[in-house]
């Protein structure tokens, strides 16, 4: 196989460079290609349109190299991609077609000459053997970026247009594969307003850093200050699709002939002007959508698809030519356009001069500073001079006709030097306050005034009378501004007005969910296509938060709580109760913190702030005891609960039955079920009377729920021979029934022959259910008081 090759080298080639090209000239693959693009997508050579698009996605879906991982995948992607480039355009297919051609630049009858390859989704050209002595193409020179640059212009220009970046560096021969395609690329996206950058890895080491891009060749695009990489085969169609993909969604909306209306009376909320876009395509044009994201500050921006039965009707209302694109800009009447423009080919530069003479409403509403600058700008020179004559306002409903008669007047009014807007008092009242000196003006209200510096100094007058929209109004306002271009001193007022508020600002949580969003979408993207560099600050960020979260949890889980500050003694309560260690014996979850139980009485002094205003979740266990038992109890009280003292929401009490024997009596008739436990069949057997039975409740534990109004009772276990039949606790549900012919005299001489110490053998039992929460709970209305001390009997 021969091969002709015109080298232009010059003498700073070095010897390295010469090999490669020797080698590469040398490569038995070199030559006319062979593949034939209706064979890669399967589809006849009569196949439409719709059919080769159908056939390429779902080839590129197959053969996409991030799904399957044949090592063949590449490759293949990359023949259906190019092949799909040349039959979806109708010009290369017919060249392809007629004369076998598969670049546009190929000469017709001509063998194809240069190398060509389809490694990684690159190809060479004759230009691949020319080599300029930096090794760069000298026409990305114009689009090279730098780091000081691209920080003061393009990434504040990426707000308003969207950048298409190429990282590269010297004697990057994979680089050189990408040229031609980038080349097509950057003529027909720059033409469309997308902005253009080349950054050389090599010299802009810190640039490349601050993009993220830590190899060549990389594409990357940049709109809104966020950078997002270029992941797909390098062909013109891709990149083409990834810069529509960075542009907002929803900046261009879809209008019918249900909504353009709609769409067009929406300006005195949006106070923007709208624009209608009337082409035959299905899509918007990329060259629409770029104009909108543009001025989107400015304009509002809608899309009539022609070829749709849906929207005959608009453009029937409007008499549009289907012939070519149009372009209708409305302001605030929505029945006639006011202005308009058509071309067969619509070209960026007509698109902005027609967007930008036409950007502002007649009358807009100021609604942030950076509108009041643009329409009032400061004096400069004494022929530059700008009045702006401003209606202080509000949007009820009694203030619509004079507003409408303000923007009459202001459409008669189309001097150059003249701009009218207005303001609503409760949306701008700092503005407002300082134009009318804080006088309880009657609104509306017309001010004239001239900006003198950016910093707010300004020379104003009043037109006197208000403003209601009526012929004298109008006449008297028409004086006043004819007066002014006479004798421009007529401005006699003079005051330094603060900064508008910015009415569309987006609220603090909209902001930090779009920057969550951000944030969230690009770790996406990093994972998808496994760019570990670019994520560590982000995972960084991540395992952080996690890792502090976590090890926080372990130490409160792994931790005591924090000692409390020991309350001080009331000074007429007995001093607390001790208990040594010997009464850890008993099963516990926390252990105690102290090596005594802390025990107070409960009285008609600590009633209240123990029970009644006890805080939620807390509970106090109380021991009920005589003065006879009291020592003894309260020994075997505290070793009982002593494991249970280190938990923070248990309180112990105890109280003498000999002094406040009515309020168990009360506290247990609230609770009918809880004297059935108590003493079951023992209100049949009551011949004496109330009088003659006096109950025991020496040994009894009461827990008490104060917030929720429940207690639950422990009754002493009798140990000894009697123990297994005469158990009567709380923590059973309830003792089997005694025999009712049991009289109460035995039983009150029972309970004086056992040793007193044995009634509280099964607390640390009951006391672990009471943990767990399966006790019975009696509730009742209401706490009895205890203010009553029982009588000495």
């Amino acid at each position: 196989m021969s091969l002709s090759l015109s080298l232009s080298l010059s003498l700073s080639v070095s010897p390295s460079a010469l090999l490669l090209l020797l080698v590469l000239a040398a490569d038995p693959l070199v030559g006319a290609s062979d593949v034939d693009p209706y064979r890669v997508l399967g589809v006849s050579r009569r196949a439409s349109q719709a059919e080769i698009k159908k056939a390429y996605k779902q080839l590129a879906r197959e053969w996409h190299p991030d799904k399957n991982k044949d090592p063949k995948a590449e490759d293949m992607f990359i023949k259906i991609s190019k092949s799909y480039e040349i039959l979806s355009n109708e010009e290369r297919r017919a060249n392809y077609d007629q004369y076998g051609q598969m670049e546009e630049n190929q000469r017709p009858h001509q063998p194809h000459q240069g190398f060509h390859s389809f490694h990684s989704s690159f190809h060479f050209d004759e230009s691949f053997f020319h080599f300029s002595r930096s090794g760069r193409d000298f026409a990305d020179s114009k689009y090279m970026l730098h780091f000081a640059q691209f920080n003061s212009e393009v990434l504040p220009d990426s707000y308003q247009r969207p950048y298409l970046i190429k990282i590269t560096s010297e004697w990057c021969f994979t680089c050189i594969h990408m040229e031609p395609v980038w080349k097509e690329t950057v003529q027909e996206l720059e033409a469309l307003g997308v902005g253009i950058g080349v950054v050389d890895i090599g010299y802009e080491r810190r640039l490349a850093n601050q993009l993220g891009a830590h190899r060549t060749p990389s594409i990357l695009g940049l709109i809104n200050g966020k950078v997002t990489f270029f992941h797909y085969a390098v062909v013109r169609e891709h990149l083409r699709q990834f810069v529509e993909s960075l542009l907002p969604q929803r900046q261009v909306e879809k209008v019918m002939d249900s909504s353009y209306r709609q769409f067009l009376d929406r300006w005195p909320e949006e106070n923007k002007p709208s624009v209608l876009m009337f082409d035959r395509r299905a899509e918007t044009p990329l060259l629409f959508k770029l104009a909108a994201f543009a001025y989107k500050d400015y304009v509002r921006f809608g899309y009539v698809d022609q070829g749709l039965t849906e929207t005959t009707e608009v453009q029937r209302r409007f008499s549009v030519n289907t012939l070519a694109p149009t372009m209708l800009l409305f302001k605030e009447n929505a029945e006639k356009p006011a202005d308009v423009i058509q071309a067969r080919a619509m070209k960026r530069p007509i698109v902005d001069e027609f967007i930008s003479n036409n950007r502002f409403l007649q009358v807009p509403r100021l609604v942030n500073q950076k509108l009041f600058d643009e329409l009032c700008p400061v004096k400069q020179f004494h022929r530059r001079r700008k009045y702006c004559v401003l209606l202080i306002t509000s949007e009820d409903d009694a203030f619509t006709s004079g507003n409408s008669a303000f923007r009459s007047f202001a459409a008669s009014n189309t001097k150059e030097v003249l701009r009218f807007a207005y303001v609503y008092q409760h949306q701008q009242k700092p503005l407002c306050d300082t134009l009318l000196q804080d006088r309880n003006t009657i609104l509306p209200q017309v001010v004239i005034l001239e900006r003198r510096s950016a910093a707010g100094k300004v020379v104003y007058k009043e037109v006197m009378g208000g403003w209601n929209g009526s012929e004298e109004d109008q006449r008297l306002l028409q004086e006043e501004l004819e007066l002014l271009q006479k004798e421009p001193a007529f401005l006699s007022l003079e005051v330094t007005l603060p900064e508008l508020n910015n009415e569309l600002a987006a609220m603090f949580l909209i902001r930090w969910m779009n920057t969550a969003y951000d944030y969230v979408s690009q770790l996406y993207l990093d994972v998808l296509y496994s760019n570990w560099r670019e994520m560590m600050p982000i995972l960084s960020l991540i395992f952080s938060a996690l890792f502090i979260l976590c090890g926080t949890v372990i130490i409160q889980a792994f931790s005591e709580p924090g000692e409390e500050k020991p309350s001080k003694p009331k000074p007429k309560e007995p001093p607390p109760t001790s208990a040594g260690p010997d009464g850890a014996e008993s099963s516990s979850s926390r252990p105690p913190k102290k090596n005594f139980v802390e025990v107070t009485e409960l009285t008609d002094i600590t009633y209240i702030s123990n029970l009644v205003r006890l805080k939620p979740g807390h509970i106090n266990v109380v021991l009920v005891l005589s003065n006879a038992a009291k020592q003894a109890l309260l020994k075997k009280f505290a070793k009982e609960v002593f494991s249970f003292s280190g938990t923070q929401t248990l309180h112990y009490s105890f109280l003498n039955v000999d002094k406040h024997q009515r309020w168990m009596d009360s506290l247990l008739e609230l609770s009918p079920e809880a004297i059935l436990a108590e003493q079951p069949g023992e209100e049949d057997d009551d011949e004496g009377g109330a009088d003659d039975y006096r109950r025991d409740y020496t040994g009894h534990v009461l827990a008490l729920n104060g917030h929720k109004k429940y207690f639950c009772l422990f009754k002493p276990v009798f140990t000894g021979e009697e123990a297994e039949s005469s158990r009567s606790s709380d923590e059973d549900g309830g003792a089997r029934s005694r025999s009712r012919s049991r009289s109460r005299s035995s039983s009150r001489s029972r309970s004086t022959t056992i040793q007193i110490h044995h009634k509280l053998d099964r607390l640390s039992l009951w006391m672990e259910r009471l943990m767990e929460g399966t006790l019975p709970r009696h509730y009742v209305p209401s706490w009895p008081g205890l203010d009553k001390i029982t009588p000495e009997g």
